[in-house]
């Protein structure tokens, strides 16, 4: 019997932007970055450029009646998930464009639209002389810009300032633009790194949520740094930047992990080029070598990426907190059970783990509960975790605390660590994989992997490709790699396929205390049959 395939239609994006000769940047760039990255990719010319890799002659715009045509072909066709622009070549494109984004947003909510906004050729010369408040009308409607210090400084209208927190803040500021990302590759000041930064808006209600009540914002920043890669071969590699951004927000990543995903395929196709650089002299300007899917397990140690974070700045000095002593052993299954009832049937069957997610208790009763679960577990070798309550964990003595990413921030890491207990914390995401990693907790987990009732996971459901993604973040050595334990939506029929992505361990909690309902067996018997499959894949 034949398997039918399934076929995904690919996200679509369009590049609005010139046309380099020299094959190193503007289309052509984004073309070859759009097809490495799994997108497909449509594209409108706004000028023809004359130009090699030792000087721009000239730039030939293309007149707005033929972009107009173009447009008019394709968004019936061929609709955009994104729109990434590039080179601007005049005034007439500059309007022409504000009112395009404003007709496609209208029929399209969802819709993204990134502007790199080209002003000087890196080969030297001016791509135009377009003045900021010609070119407001586009800044407004634009959600991501994606300048380098120089551009940064100029759409701030700050010259003298460094700091790209403050550019960002100003430009944010003057045209509300929700994603600001201003690129570090150009900066002479540190210290041999490459430091990209991102602010950003999140709305802090779902638009389900909304209703009539006000929309409420909330900025937030990222910061990415990694070696500065000594390459000449980088023509095109802000097109790039933005066109792989492009292609993982096309794919549904947030921003902070399409971010981070954008730094790591720069960072890859740098390194591609560094030792052919390096026979010609740094003589010869080169075009940028796009490498694919970034993040791949075999070359995560050459081409990582260190997220820069107030949290681990703060903790920069911890050690690592308590391993989970498992003396070679496979961690298995991991229930997340909400009640004392669940603990004390679960415990005689001989686990490795469990959690107690306990909520809606008042502060007496919680830690009664606390207690009572810690005495329970005393005889028995299971390592219980108990859920975010931190303080109580400490007191009582439990063996380890379970912190999401929405409590870590509150919680006093130093005072975890030096009572000796375990930290596991989730992640939702390669972003805050890697910084809860640079924390060295005791395990790390990841979701959701599936949709879930148990929690509104809405836009950071992982899927199993972004698994296998995900642990490639590890160390390459296996002795160096923290535990990771997959959650979310995983049932007896999905748990050999998460297990098969190299996960340490599977987290469930309805496919336990619901089993009965949807399975027709008991828990005792679905806690065999994942532990089955857990040691047997």
């Amino acid at each position: 019997m034949m398997t039918e395939l399934k076929v995904t239609k690919k996200p679509i994006i369009w590049t609005i932007s010139g046309s380099d000769c020299s094959g190193g940047a503007g289309i052509a760039a984004d073309i070859k970055t759009g097809h490495g990255l799994g997108v497909e990719v449509c594209h409108l010319i706004t000028a023809n450029t004359v130009q090699n890799s030792s000087k721009l002659i000239s730039v030939n715009p293309v007149p707005i009646d033929i972009l107009q045509q173009q447009f008019d072909a394709l968004i019936a066709d061929k609709p955009p998930a994104v729109i990434k622009i590039g080179l601007v070549a005049n005034v007439e494109q500059v309007q022409w464009l504000a009112k395009l984004l404003e007709q496609v947003k209208h029929s399209n909510k969802n819709l993204i639209s990134i502007y790199d906004p080209v002003g000087q050729a890196s080969v030297g010369g001016s791509f135009s002389a377009l003045t900021i408040e010609q070119l407001t009308l586009l800044l407004i409607q634009v959600d991501v810009i994606t300048p380098n210090l120089m551009e940064a400084k100029s759409l701030a209208q700050l010259a003298n300032e460094t700091a790209a927190e403050k550019l960002a803040k100003k430009i944010y500021d003057d045209f509300s633009i929700t994603s600001i990302i201003v690129k570090g590759g150009h900066s002479d000041k540190d210290n041999g790194l490459a430091i990209d930064y991102c602010y950003h808006q999140l709305n802090q209600l779902s638009e389900e949520k909304q209703d009539n009540q006000e929309k409420q914002h909330q900025v937030i920043s990222y910061q990415l740094s990694s070696p500065r890669i000594n390459t000449h071969y980088s023509h095109g590699g802000r097109c790039s930047f933005a066109t792989a951004l492009a292609s993982f927000l096309a794919q549904g990543y947030l921003m902070r992990d399409a971010f981070m995903l954008t730094k790591a395929f720069i960072n890859q196709g740098l390194s591609a080029s560094e030792q052919v650089s390096k026979s010609y002299g740094h003589q010869y300007y080169g075009a940028f070598e796009q490498q694919g899917w970034p993040l791949k397990p075999t070359d995560m140690a050459q081409h990582s990426v260190d997220v820069v974070d107030d949290l681990n700045v703060q903790y920069q000095e911890l050690p690592a907190f308590k391993p989970l002593d498992l003396e070679g052993k496979k961690l298995g299954l991991y229930p997340v059970i909400d009640s004392l009832y669940w603990l004390k049937r679960l415990l005689p069957l001989g686990l490795e783990i469990i959690q107690l997610r306990v909520k809606n208790l008042s502060e007496e009763e919680l830690e009664q509960v606390i207690i009572a679960a810690v005495e329970l577990a005393k005889d028995y070798d299971t390592r219980l975790f108990i859920n975010d309550y931190w303080q109580l964990v400490i007191k009582h003595g439990a063996y380890g605390v379970h912190i999401g990413q929405e409590d870590l921030a509150d919680a006093d890491l130093v005072a975890i660590q030096q009572s000796g207990i375990r930290l596991g914390i989730s992640t939702h995401g390669c972003y805050e994989f890697l910084l809860a990693q640079q924390l060295q907790p005791s395990y790390l987990a990841i979701g959701a992997i599936f949709p879930t009732k148990t929690k509104d996971m809405t836009g950071q459901i992982q899927g199993l490709d972004n698994l296998k993604q995900v642990l490639g973040l590890r160390p390459e050595n296996k002795l160096q790699q923290i535990p990771v334990v997959a959650i979310g939506g995983i049932t007896l029929e999905r748990a050999a396929k998460v297990i098969a992505t190299g996960v340490d361990s599977i987290a469930v909690v309805t496919a336990i205390t619901e089993v009965k309902q949807s399975h027709g067996i008991t828990p005792e018997q679905a806690v065999t049959a994942f532990e089955k499959i857990i040691f047997t894949v």
